[in-house]
């Protein structure tokens, strides 16, 4: 008896989960390596989308900042639970990507359009933006529907 292979074919209502899942998030758990210790170490986190890339607002105080400085491997576990029933049954998605450091006075304007409480702190010196760069994502849109997407697949396409 051959085994059916967990993760589905990607098809065009995967990448539009995705790229809705991307586009709402707000907040995310951000994974990086602890610099000291290289375990892996998470933080909550703001975030907002820059076409298929999450941005990420963080202060050069925190540990996941440091790392990131250290180590740009990261991941980023998006999708908010719903108001009902299991909260493992509701879409999220984890992005494996590399951060770089972003132009920060650049993408102002459309961080504080998607978080306009950010404008308390977004000019403080101690505040870094990165853009995380996906390199895999993997899509869990609920029971039985896994899939493994490319950064292209993010992409909305115009036709």
């Amino acid at each position: 008896m051959t085994k059916r292979d967990p993760i589905n074919p990607t098809d065009d209502d995967a990448r539009t989960l995705a790229q809705a899942l991307l586009a709402q998030a707000r907040y995310g758990a951000l994974a990086v390596i602890h610099p000291k210790l290289k375990t892996p170490y998470v933080a909550r986190i703001a975030t907002v989308a820059d076409g298929a890339d999450p941005l990420v607002l963080i202060s050069t105080l925190s540990l996941h900042t440091k790392a990131l400085q250290a180590d740009p491997a990261c991941s980023l576990l998006i999708g908010e639970p719903g108001p009902k029933g299991d909260p493992l049954t509701h879409p999220r998605m984890t992005l494996l990507c590399k951060a770089e450091q972003a132009d920060k006075a650049a993408l102002k304007d459309r961080w504080l359009t998607a978080i306009p409480k950010a404008k308390l702190y977004y000019d403080f010196a101690d505040f870094l933006m990165f853009r995380l760069e996906p390199r895999v994502i993997h899509l869990n849109g609920g029971f039985g529907k896994a899939y493994t997407l490319t950064p292209d697949d993010l992409v909305k396409k115009i036709e």
